[in-house]
């Protein structure tokens, strides 16, 4: 970790956004970095996804208590771009609630391992997946497909493979949207509606992906293709017969309105889903679809 830990040193002298000047390639080598990068092998757009990678990672720090310091630190706000060192360390020291000389030598080296960890963990995630979302490249005119039948099990592959990855990340949008709302601390007839969106995503992923596997088989690069949607992000627990029963109720290219008609007379299964998320210490009565139509 000792390579991260001087290269992230590097980026803090001059702070976000991450330049060529300041990008070091211990950094742009990181396998979280790569893979999200629009052209792997340009050094610009390495460049470009480590600062978004270093930014989510900031927004998320693990340590609550610093979070803000650690922020301010690297030039987010409270800080703002441009500023100095100097400047930026004195933000953060007071987020801190600690004498600058103190920030500098005790809990600046700190927030700097956190980070790096961090960066570290995030690689490794994308070290262990064998499996990455296909790349899109600009188009120089219509895509054509030859007359061919060669041709069209390809087109028809790449269009089945496509529908697969865009159903996966619109229901992790969903989650993720979940997440929001209970970070901002939103009415919980909020995260309700929004727990109920992603439900239905999920359903239309699940739906997607066993669509896939009838037709070009149940393994991408020895992955199955339900384990896909597990990317998604983290959903609550279900058995497998709740699970077909939200997949039922979004069958048929089902809307979000049909999807919670179908499960209308299901509160429990309902319940099973929102409280997971809306209510995660199980402190109050569960919901009811009833409750979750509006």
């Amino acid at each position: 970790m000792g390579a991260i830990t001087a290269a992230l040193a590097q980026v803090l002298r001059r702070g976000l956004p991450i330049t060529a000047a300041t990008a070091d390639p211990v950094l742009l080598d990181l396998r979280g970095v790569i893979s999200r990068a629009i052209n792997a092998d340009d050094a610009a757009s390495r460049t470009s996804a480590l600062d978004g990678v270093m930014r989510g990672l900031l927004a998320r720090f693990p340590d609550a208590r610093h979070a803000e310091a650690a922020r301010a630190l690297f030039g987010l706000p409270p800080a703002e771009p441009g500023q100095t060192l100097t400047v930026r360390r004195e933000l953060a020291a007071g987020a801190a609630g600690h004498e600058v000389h103190h920030f500098r030598k005790r809990v600046e080296p700190r927030l700097i391992d956190k980070l790096a960890a961090a960066l570290l963990a995030d690689a490794d995630r994308f070290t262990r997946s064998r499996v990455i979302a296909p790349r899109l490249a600009p188009s120089a005119g219509w895509q054509t497909v030859p007359a061919d039948p060669f041709s069209w099990e390809l087109a028809e592959h790449e269009e089945a493979l496509t529908r697969l990855w865009a159903a996966i990340y619109a229901a992790r949008a969903e989650l993720l949207a979940v997440a929001r709302l209970l970070s901002l601390g939103a009415d919980r007839q909020q995260v309700v509606c929004q727990a109920v969106t992603a439900a239905w995503r999920w359903a239309q992923a699940s739906l997607t992906a066993a669509s896939y596997a009838r037709a070009f088989g149940a393994d991408i690069n020895d992955v199955s293709a339900h384990d896909l949607v597990a990317l998604a992000g983290w959903t609550p627990p279900m058995t497998d017969e709740q699970a077909d029963r939200l997949r039922q109720a979004a069958a048929g290219e089902a809307d979000r309105a049909s999807f919670l008609a179908a499960l209308h007379n299901e509160p429990e299964l309902g319940a099973s889903w929102v409280d997971a998320f809306a209510d995660p210490d199980g402190q109050t009565s569960p919901l009811t679809t009833e409750r979750l139509i509006s």
